[in-house]
């Protein structure tokens, strides 16, 4: 059986795991996970929304576990399908006791679909006028099209393994609609890009399904995990409409998600984050501590998660976002996802009506991140530490 299937008790031995000086209760677990390996980290406490018997109310943290309602009439079949969804009346929907306003939905795209917003992330979003890590690096012309410049080298990955890493596999982070400056932590309206119209359409009917009729996908952050990446612990509050959800999607290797609280003194859940997953954060979890503090190889090796091995279908809806994928273009994706993951978190910026605020004129900065920002890192980035930064 494997480790996921060895998920019987609700607490491991994260409760005896000892807290250094100064540690709060949320670092101590994100510790616990970052600094664990393959074969030897304990998962029996980590809530699986994939599996059965967390509607059922047994298993790990299933005491927390609570049906969510989804508004099934609000998005017709038609338009679900159109996104590469299934119906919404066959989608689960979970919460959590103890954070409203948190939903999470097992993967509801329909065979073969997550093929195209895969390709998207790593073929066309990663493209200019998009902003990324690497423009602090290199010129605009350099990062033009990462993906002709990385797909042979991907395509033949596994031959020749002592090669050097292609722009895309140091690719950490894309922002696109306006773009999320890391230095002030601010969105602004001299800084924006037309959102992609696919993105868009997906995200409005996940958040309309959700309840939230009228959500406008404004921004996107989208982070670019290799196996010993992390997300460290960070709330989202720079958008000026709280009221609004963000919605995140997930793809590639699974991951461990933290949910806290208000404070990073509660100590958070854990949960897994599996290809296809959407989670959608509104209400009171809406600006709560949370973080990514570790990517989950496969059991199996260097593989893809079963729900990737579907090819997308040749016969696509005649009105449809997504758009065909070519075998060359999913072997490059196929490659590049053995060993990675990819999550899109969008977000209305804007309350309907309302414009930024007039602020003072300031030197223009690059929307590059500062090594104190709480960001995509890797252990073997040159901004890495023992322990994230406690300000970020």
């Amino acid at each position: 059986m494997g480790e996921m299937g060895k998920m019987a008790a609700a607490v491991g031995p994260v409760a005896t795991l000892a807290a250094e000086p100064g540690e709060d209760a949320f670092r101590k677990l994100f510790r616990f996970y970052r600094q664990s390996r393959p074969g030897t980290v304990d998962l029996r406490g980590v809530i699986d929304f994939s599996v059965a018997h967390a509607a059922r109310g047994t298993g790990p943290g299933a005491h927390k576990v609570v049906k969510s309602h989804l508004n099934v009439s609000s998005v017709s079949d038609h338009d679900a399908y159109r996104a590469g969804l299934q119906p919404v009346s066959k989608w689960r929907a979970y919460g959590l006791q103890g954070y409203p306003g948190f939903i999470f939905i097992p993967n509801p795209f329909l065979p073969g679909y997550q093929w195209h917003w895969v390709k998207q992330c790593l073929k066309l979003y990663s493209q200019k006028p998009n902003v990324c890590n690497l423009d602090k690096h290199m010129t605009k012309e350099e990062t033009q099209d990462l993906w002709e410049q990385s797909k042979e080298f991907l395509r033949y990955k596994e031959v020749n393994k002592r090669r050097p890493r292609s722009l895309l596999e140091k690719l950490r982070w894309v922002t696109l609609g306006y773009h999320y400056n890391w230095d002030n932590k601010k969105y602004s309206a001299d800084h924006y890009t037309p959102f992609p119209s696919d993105l868009a359409f997906l995200s409005e009917q996940v958040a309309a399904a959700c309840g939230f009729q009228g959500f406008r996908a404004e921004a996107g952050i989208l982070n670019y995990y290799r196996l010993d990446s992390t997300l460290g612990i960070h709330v989202d509050k720079s958008e000026l409409d709280h009221s609004k959800p963000l919605l995140s999607f997930s793809f590639g290797q699974s991951a461990i998600f933290l949910l806290g609280g208000l404070k990073r003194d509660e100590a958070p859940t854990p949960m897994f984050m599996h290809s296809g997953d959407i989670m959608v954060m509104s209400g009171f979890s809406r600006l709560l501590n949370h973080a990514v503090p570790r990517v989950l190889p496969s059991p199996e090796g260097e593989s893809l998660p079963c729900c990737l091995e579907t090819p997308l279908p040749a016969d696509l809806p005649r009105d449809a976002v997504v758009e065909p994928c070519s075998v060359e273009d999913w072997q490059v994706c196929a490659s590049y996802l053995k060993t990675a993951r990819v999550n899109m978190t969008v977000r209305q910026v804007l309350a309907i009506g309302h414009d930024f605020p007039l602020e003072p004129m300031e030197e223009n900065k690059r929307d590059i991140p500062t090594e104190g920002s709480c960001h995509l890192d890797d252990e073997n980035s040159q901004v890495k530490r023992a322990r994230l930064n406690p300000d970020c």
